[in-house]
């Protein structure tokens, strides 16, 4: 598996995410790599380990995303495919809703998100996060 080590959308994907004529919830399916040991760019010390690290972020991002109308809908380790084969499976896969791809935006986007986002980028080796698309 190719794991980039993407922390934060791009310009051009959430320009996509935007342009979708879909207007109701979304859930974003996250697949999640963690690092073995969390390593902040300001190079501070810790002992860390990614996972303990990103759920850091992750207890501060659910509590801000259901104040603003989401909710983490389910998170679990992954385990071995079934069906299909990776070279390296994911940690965790977890889903979380949003009321709509525009409170996405607003929230992956917001100052606060990117203060305690340092947690998420300190514990990521990788992420995939697909939007999906439910029935309004």
């Amino acid at each position: 598996m190719q794991i980039e080590n993407a922390v934060y959308p791009t310009s051009d994907s959430l320009t996509a995410l935007a342009a979708l004529p879909h207007k109701g919830p979304i859930v974003m399916l996250n697949l999640l790599k963690f690092r073995d040991k969390a390593v902040y760019k300001d190079g501070r010390a810790t002992d860390l380990s990614g996972l303990e690290a990103y759920m850091l972020y992750g207890k501060l991002m659910s509590a801000y995303v259901l104040a603003h109308g989401g909710k983490l809908q389910f998170s679990a380790p992954a385990a071995a495919p079934v069906i299909g084969a990776v070279d390296e499976m994911w940690d965790v896969v977890a889903l979380m809703e949003y009321p709509s791809a525009k409170a996405f935006i607003e929230i992956a986007t917001a100052p606060e998100v990117a203060e305690f986002g340092v947690h998420r980028e300190a514990g990521l080796a990788g992420q995939i996060l697909i939007p999906c698309l439910t029935h309004a």
